[in-house]
């Protein structure tokens, strides 16, 4: 049995919980063998580089929310919120993936976690017109911060308390400046607790500048 750190203590996370999340790393390193769901050198290290870091996205946004993850690839941090918040008891989280054998993967960890989630094998293009509205989007290892603003403009527009939390790596700080040419936005930066100089980008109050 693994326990998430001392960090996310907070989250009060169940035996339960664990024990889904434990269900899913297993499914998921069975599938990575076939799949290239992640960078195979992390997959020894599958608990710390990628179910604490998809989690400590939801320790910023704890309760129950409906959530859009862009990309959802290997399921980081899609199906890490979508277990947490079934530990809550609300919440949904629209898990966006093109690639139907990633796609497959996530339908096949919902089914075995429980998770509260589905997914949508579209184009992220393509969601805003299937997923009508949501409070929170997440997205890791996926584009440029001003690409991610460019699919998430939609969901804001329609929603003036949407948030964005977004893993970006050490060069966060070039994309940032680079955004901020074209959009308006406003920005807290939350440090990683697994890679110390990578952070959490929340941003709100999303708009095109003129």
């Amino acid at each position: 049995m693994n326990a998430l750190p001392r960090a996310l203590s907070h989250l009060d996370v169940s035996r339960e919980t664990l024990d889904r999340l434990d269900t899913f790393v297993a499914l998921f390193q069975k599938w990575a063998k076939t799949i290239n769901l992640v960078a195979p050198s992390t997959l020894a290290e599958t608990w710390n580089r990628h179910i604490v870091d998809s989690a400590q996205i939801f320790a910023l946004q704890p309760k129950a929310r409906n959530w859009v993850d862009l990309g959802s690839g290997g399921g980081f941090p899609g199906i890490v919120t979508g277990v947490l918040l079934a530990g809550v008891g609300g919440g949904w989280v629209h898990l966006v993936e093109s690639n139907n054998k990633k796609a497959a993967f996530l339908r096949r960890a919902i089914l075995e976690t429980g998770a509260r989630a589905s997914v949508h094998a579209i184009r992220i293009e393509e969601a805003p017109a299937v997923i009508e509205r949501c409070d929170a989007i997440s997205a890791r290892a996926l584009a440029d911060l001003d690409l991610l603003m460019e699919f998430g403009l939609p969901w804001a527009e329609r929603n003036a308390d949407l948030r964005f939390f977004l893993h970006k790596g050490r060069d966060y700080q070039r994309e940032i400046d680079k955004a901020l040419g074209r959009w308006r936005f406003d920005l807290v930066k939350h440090a990683s607790i697994v890679e110390p100089d990578s952070v959490v980008l929340e941003l709100s109050n999303l708009s095109r500048k003129p």
